[in-house]
């Protein structure tokens, strides 16, 4: 009992601290992709706290892979390096016996990640897709941002306003600027104010009052100059489509149901993430062995390529199976059955280090 509590703490902690560095790795670089995207106008500056926050959903379940893994691992290399591990040995705690804390530990992890991929990361990404769709379709007075030039949706105008209030249900600007080109003509204006007003057939309009506007041909000195008490300019709004459905946003009932090859490999990948997370978890318990004698680092070393090896494998599988070259029946197992197969075999050298050790003792 005191050898189960005494493990489970000490997971426990470990996997607070590994996942909340990993957690806060993950948001930093995502937010920092999502501010240059933001920056460059492919995304509106006010959808990336959106965004953040279902790519992390998105991305949780093989952050919690890992943090399982690493937790395992640091924990029972501590437990070698300041020579504990000798002591449960002493006392008759074999290498497997670490088996069952490890099982304790991991498993509602590994079913908080089922969990996830299987049902909450369609969802996020899903729910993703559909919110970046309706802010791309929001109208040019929609897109602009006070106190920025921005670009129509179209690309033929160039919109710049102080200040936007929407005083009784109305979009009204002060101090508008607008480049356009239309009919091989640059035309320039510039206003006071400005409010949006919708016509009887459904039209959006972006009325300006109190200003200017300079016409001409873009490398001649002859423009026009027109001034107006008020301007009425119509606003193009984006027809309204839904979301294009991906393997990756259909939910795992719709790939059970539509099995193509493209279904096949999602679902291959949904079912191996949680599958990895448990055998990964087992694997730490052969990969932690440190020498106290011996450098430190070799193992965590091994154990990362270990993790990567898996990874990768888990992605090639996915993709031939994807691509038709792979059958689903042996790709959904093959590469877990290889590193079951790798488990076993280091269990089986460390058991034999562990006898010789019992036999010179």
């Amino acid at each position: 009992m005191i050898f189960l509590r005494a493990a489970q703490r000490e997971f426990a902690q470990t996997a607070t601290a590994v996942f909340v560095a990993l957690f806060a790795i993950l948001l930093t670089t995502q937010l920092i992709r999502l501010l240059g995207q933001a920056a460059g106008g492919r995304i509106a500056s006010e959808a990336v706290v959106a965004l953040l926050g279902f790519a992390a959903l998105n991305y949780l379940p093989v952050l919690l892979s890992l943090t399982l893994f690493i937790a395992i691992l640091l924990s029972l290399a501590r437990v070698y390096r300041d020579s504990e591990m000798a002591i449960w040995f002493s006392s008759g705690v074999a290498l497997t016996a670490w088996v069952r804390p490890v099982l304790r530990f991991a498993l509602p992890v590994v079913l908080a990640i089922a969990v996830l991929v299987l049902f909450l990361s369609p969802w996020a990404l899903t729910k993703r897709a559909e919110y970046q769709k309706r802010m791309d379709q929001r109208d040019d007075v929609a897109r602009v941002s006070p106190g920025a030039f921005k670009e129509s949706s179209r690309g033929d105008r160039v919109f710049f306003v102080e200040s936007i209030t929407g005083e009784d249900g109305a979009d009204r600007v002060k101090n508008i600027f607008i480049n356009s080109m239309q009919h091989g003509r640059l035309g320039v204006m510039a206003a006071s104010q400005g409010h949006t007003e919708v016509a009887e057939n459904g039209d959006k309009f972006l009325v300006l009052s109190q200003g200017r506007r300079y016409e001409g041909t873009a490398g001649a000195a002859e423009y026009r100059v027109m001034e107006f008490d008020r301007y009425a300019m119509r606003i193009e709004s984006k027809e309204s489509r839904g979301v294009e459905k991906t393997a990756k946003t259909l939910t795992t009932w719709e790939l059970l149901r539509d099995q193509t090859p493209a279904n096949r490999g999602e679902l291959l990948w949904r079912i191996g993430v949680p599958l990895s997370a448990l055998t990964l978890a087992l694997l730490a318990i052969p990969l932690s062995f440190v020498n106290p004698r011996a450098g430190r680092t070799n193992n965590l070393i091994f154990a990362l390529l270990t993790f990567m090896v898996y990874s990768n494998l888990l992605s090639v599988s996915q993709a031939w199976v994807a691509q038709g070259r792979l059958p689903f029946e042996i790709g959904v197992w093959a590469v877990h059955v290889l590193m079951f197969a790798a488990l076993i075999l280091l269990f089986w050298k460390r058991l034999i280090v562990f006898s010789v050790w019992r036999l010179w003792r």
